[in-house]
């Protein structure tokens, strides 16, 4: 995989579409480069959602996350192209995605975007 892609996420069907509850899930192996300087980026990248009629599945999200290694994003396009793709695969009621980029050259990088389905 070169290029990160919506089209690598799966769902499957939320059989409690009812009831608002959250899933949280953690990727604590992220890695993507710096488009300036091609030095890899790490992070943990962490996704809080509210699921409307679909969820997402792991093994599609994982080998997502994974398609990021050679891409070179900032930190902050990378968050939200992630949760871009995710509200336009799952459409959940509600999803927050968290980039806690480790540090380097001194600077540590928390950026957070969120996005609520309109009522």
């Amino acid at each position: 995989m070169d290029e990160p892609s919506p089209e690598i996420l799966e769902t499957f069907e939320n059989k409690n579409p009812e009831r608002d509850y959250e899933i949280e899930i953690s990727c604590p192996e992220f890695t993507c480069v710096c488009p300036k300087t091609g030095q890899p980026d790490f992070a943990t990248i962490t996704i809080k959602y509210v699921p409307d009629r679909l969820c997402v599945e792991l093994k599609s999200l994982k080998l997502y996350m994974f398609s990021y290694r050679n891409a070179g994003e900032f930190h902050e396009h990378v968050t939200n192209r992630i949760l871009n793709d995710f509200v336009s695969v799952c459409d959940p009621r509600s999803v927050e995605v968290t980039g806690d980029f480790n540090v380097r050259g001194g600077i540590k990088t928390v950026v957070r975007a969120a996005h609520k389905k309109d009522a």
